[in-house]
Parts: C-alpha cells; structure tokens; sequence
C-alpha cells in the first residue's frame, strides 16, 4: 500500500509503564495509563481498544483479547524523560548525552547575567510545581515587578509573570534571552515562558505559555520531508520544539480541543507528507498536576475524537498516536516518568492483529516515514512500515 498521509499524534505524557532504567531517574512503579486507569476503577477508551491498546500493558476496563489492530511499544534510547528529547528522537536524532538539569537551582553568574540583561530582578529560582510556584510568590511578583525564575525534574528554565505585569510579548523576549544565555554547558532543552493572571488565591496559568528549545543539534527526517517536496504540517508546541525547522507550514493550538478540531481539518485538505501534533493537556493541565480524573477525561475525548473521524481517512492514510514520556499522575511526583510509550497504528485497509513488538527506539518512526515516502533510509532506527504490508 502506498503512504501519502501521515498523521503523527504525540499525547504528551502518555506512558504505559517504566522503562528498564526508570529507577536511575526515580520513576521505580510508574505507568501512567495503567496507574490512572487503577485509581479511577477502569477506563472506557473502546476506539483504543479496537486498536490494540490493552496489548500494550494492563489497563482495567480495556480489554486485552480483542485481536487489536496495528501495535507496539517504544523503548526510549536517550538518555532523559523531556519533551524536547522524545521529539527529537520521533524525528531521528537520538542523544548521547541528557540535557542538563538543575534540581538545586540555577548557578549565580547566570542568574546574575540574566538580571542584568533584563533590567529584573529574579524570585525563587528552585525546583517546584508550576501551579504551587506562582500560589507562593504571585503577589510579590506583581509587587515587585520581578521574574520568577524556576525549574523541575527535567531540562528546563521556566519564567513565570502576570499578564498584567510582564506583557506578553516582553516575556517572550526575556525568554529569548534566557535561551541566550543558557548555552554550552548549560544548554537545557527548553525556556518555557510561564504567564499567568488572577489575583492572590487564585492565580492560574494561561494557554499562552511558549517554548524556547535549542534548534536541533543534528539531521531530522522533518528535514528530509521537506526538502523532497512534500508537506510538513506543525500543530501544538511542535513548532517550538523543532524551532520551525524541516516545517512547511504551522498552527500553534493551545490545547487538545484546538488540535484536534485543527488535524480534522488537514484531513480534508489534499496534500502528500506529514501531520506531526502534538496534545500537550494530558502532560500540562493533568499530569503534573496529578489529576488522574483529568487526565482521564481528556483521554475520553481523544477516543471520541478518533471514532469520529476514522472516517475521514482516505486510503494511503495513517494515523500514528505515540507518546513522548511518561506523566504519572498517581505517583508521589508531579514530574514526567522514564516510561514506554504507546505505538498505535490505524488506517483504511490495514490488518488486525500485528503486532510491533517493543522497538528499541522512537527513531524507528523516523525510519519508517523515509520507507513509506520512498526516501533514502534513515541512518538510526528500524522502520516498521514493511510488517504491515
């Protein structure tokens, strides 16, 4: 069967149980799907069932002896449980080194550069929750007009200030020098600009949060997509993650709701290449979090979504949902978890009950765009288009 349309889903933080060296990165018991389903008495999720879902791991109320469709697990082969680095390695480029991390805090020289290339002084900088983080110190950041300044488990330097304190868009260009400053060895994966609004006691983040990645640090299929023709559509934060690169075209949607409602519509369109979305609810407003109900009720609405437009695909269409980390929100920590990661396959005419097995790596999606758009193979990875033929 000849591909033309891929429609790569990424649900951000859905894991299906820790990865052989989750105990290195203190994530020993999670499994984000099958944790989430045991707290809640079961989940309902019939469409991704039919696709092989319940093959995957144990997941009450999805069940494991329908024949499934096309299926599998990815074993992460980086080193790390972030966003930036799942991406990087769906699209090809798999690190030798994680991103670095700063559970104790950012260095003062950085600190210090950053103040004073923003003319604003910095609170906090420590690692906690995003939600608890601006519970503490949102009304001295209005008082004060300084930038809080804070990180988590994972690679990333957060900036959080009040809409109606820090524009917008001047909180984008402290990000921006942010992004600047941390590079070399203090590289991370990502600046994330953090706003919020409300007043004491109920202040809230807003969905115009944005990501500041490092540009990729080697060759990545989207690359190879591009400059063969064909179309390379961003939705969600992929944009961000890739800094536009190997993209024809982009909608940043700030949630699952705008994503979904924005692939049906590329469903419509004729083109040949690929759809790569990412839903990032499940890992920004429930995950870390730690809101298994939540998490729960959005992944209702992607089984929803899925039935509904099945019917939209074409012959020559796939849709691939995967996930990018772990975000278990059962657990103690409100981080994302060294877990596998669903590989869930659907399309007009393709066979029941093939099973993938566990890939050694994300790349093997990388690998297997090249094959199904008739590109050379991709140096990394196994692709996988050729067991469902």
């Amino acid at each position: 069967m000849k591909i033309k349309r891929v429609f790569l889903i990424v649900l951000d933080g859905v894991g299906i149980g820790e990865l052989p060296d989750a105990g290195n990165y203190g994530d020993q018991g999670s499994n984000t799907l099958g944790n989430t389903a045991k707290i809640l008495g079961g989940l309902s999720l019939p469409n991704f069932e039919k696709a092989g879902l319940g093959k995957l791991t144990s997941i009450q109320g999805v069940s494991s002896q329908v024949p499934g469709g096309v299926f599998g697990r990815l074993h992460e082969r980086s080193p790390g449980k972030d966003t930036t680095t799942g991406h990087w390695e769906m699209a090809g480029l798999i690190l030798e080194k994680p991103f670095p991390v700063y559970p104790h805090g950012f260095p003062d020289d950085i600190l210090n550069e950053f103040s004073n290339r923003t003319g604003r002084g910095v609170l906090s900088n420590k690692a906690a929750s995003g939600t608890e983080i601006i519970k503490e110190l949102g009304l001295e950041q209005i008082q004060t007009g300084r930038l809080i300044v804070y990180t988590s488990a994972d690679s990333v330097l957060q900036i959080a200030a009040h809409e109606q304190v820090i524009p917008l868009e001047e909180l984008y260009r402290y990000c921006e020098i942010a992004r600047e400053i941390m590079s070399g060895d203090h590289a991370v994966g990502r600046i994330i600009a953090r706003p919020f609004l409300g007043e004491p006691d109920n202040f809230y983040r807003t969905e115009r949060r944005k990501d500041f990645s490092l540009k990729p640090t080697g060759p990545i299929v989207l690359d190879r997509l591009k400059d063969a023709g064909l179309t390379v559509y961003g939705v969600g934060k992929i944009e961000d993650i890739f800094c536009q690169q190997g993209l024809t075209a982009s909608n940043h949607t700030h949630n699952n709701h705008e994503t979904l409602a924005y692939i049906t519509e590329l469903m419509r369109k004729d083109f040949e290449g690929l759809v790569f979305a990412n839903c990032v609810d499940f890992d920004m407003n429930y995950g870390h979090r730690n809101d298994a109900a939540g998490f729960a009720k959005a992944l209702t609405t992607v089984d929803d979504w899925l039935g509904l437009n099945l019917s939209n695909l074409r012959l020559g269409d796939v849709i691939i949902f995967t996930g990018d980390h772990g975000c278990d929100p059962t657990t103690a920590s409100t981080d994302h978890s060294r877990e596998y990661t669903p590989l869930l396959l659907l399309g007009p005419g393709f066979p029941q009950g093939v099973n993938l097995g566990t890939r050694k790596t994300f790349a093997d999606i990388a690998a297997t765009l090249c094959y199904w758009f008739g590109l050379e193979p991709w140096p990394v990875g196994t692709e996988f288009g050729s067991n469902i033929e």
